[in-house]
């Protein structure tokens, strides 16, 4: 079997050091699509050196490393096809603010492996801390068609029923044509994204955007409309990655609030609101 459920999960964790300066933290905000308007003073938080806050989603990139879907395949006991491979979902949580510079260590494991029958289900676990504690746990999972059905454990069940009645909040983003090209730059460099032959031979008339784009999108409006721009203030972020974006689309940001929390969904405008996010949810102070 190509996964190796007990060697992955025994495996010793992998440490490294991650760097990031302010011109990273710039990069990524542009490349989520901060700056529009560029001289709005809530946009210049992102893009101004000298007023820069850190959306949170900024650690799943943070050191310009491989993103968990790719350092995960890497794994002892995971030896899969990546044709086979589909980023699921993406879960953060939060333990402080993420500070505009800095040093840290990153220490990454599989944390779970899933039977899901018809495919495996791999968490890998990447937990940061720098001289002052833990800063942040990124989760990613990591869906692998054809690699299950060993009888192993089937895992916590992950789908939620649909928020009830109407969003309290509904906004549109678009993203540019070029959005990937600009994202990609912050170290996820998957030709997926960029290369239209490379997308065609997986399946896609073009490329597509990456999906943790959406995912900083996404948490980039929540904060901006429903927390009042205060990027402390998120606690956790979860979502299922349920469809693909295609650059020049336009996302339709649906939000309900909670207690301590803002469910969302989020969809492609001009594909009669095909879901791309789903199970989103922002926990807050």
């Amino acid at each position: 079997m190509p996964i190796d459920a007990a060697k992955a999960l025994a495996a010793e964790p992998r440490s490294g050091e991650i760097r990031w300066e302010r011109r990273d933290v710039q990069l990524y905000h542009l490349g989520i699509g901060a700056g529009r308007p560029a001289t709005d003073p809530d946009e210049l938080r992102y893009t101004l050196e000298t007023r820069l806050h850190v959306l949170p989603s900024f650690a799943t990139v943070a050191g310009a490393g491989s993103p968990g879907v790719i350092s995960g395949l890497s794994m002892p006991g995971i030896d899969v096809d990546l044709a086979r491979v589909l980023h699921g979902g993406q879960s953060l949580t939060l333990h402080r603010p993420i500070p505009a510079a800095g040093t840290a260590t990153a220490t990454g494991r599989i944390a779970a492996v899933y039977d899901k029958g018809k495919a495996a289900v791999l968490v890998m676990r990447t937990e940061v801390a720098d001289a002052d504690g833990p800063l942040w746990t990124n989760d990613a999972q990591i869906f692998v068609r054809g690699e299950g059905g060993w009888g192993g454990d089937r895992g916590p069940a992950t789908r939620q029923e649909p928020p009830a009645g109407e969003p309290d909040r509904t906004v549109e983003r678009p993203v540019r044509e070029d959005q990937a090209l600009l994202y990609r730059l912050s170290g996820d460099y998957n030709p997926l994204h960029a290369d239209p032959e490379f997308a065609k031979l997986a399946g896609f008339d073009r490329p597509i955007l990456h999906g943790l784009c959406t995912y900083g999108i996404t948490l980039k409006a929540v904060v901006d409309t429903e927390l009042g721009g205060d990027v402390s203030r998120v606690r956790s972020y979860t979502t299922r990655f349920a469809g693909v974006v295609y650059p020049g689309e336009t996302l339709r940001i649906r939000m309900w609030r909670g207690d301590g929390r803002v469910r969302v969904a989020v969809s492609a405008v001009e594909r009669d609101d095909a879901p791309v996010l789903a199970d989103t949810i922002v926990e807050h102070s």
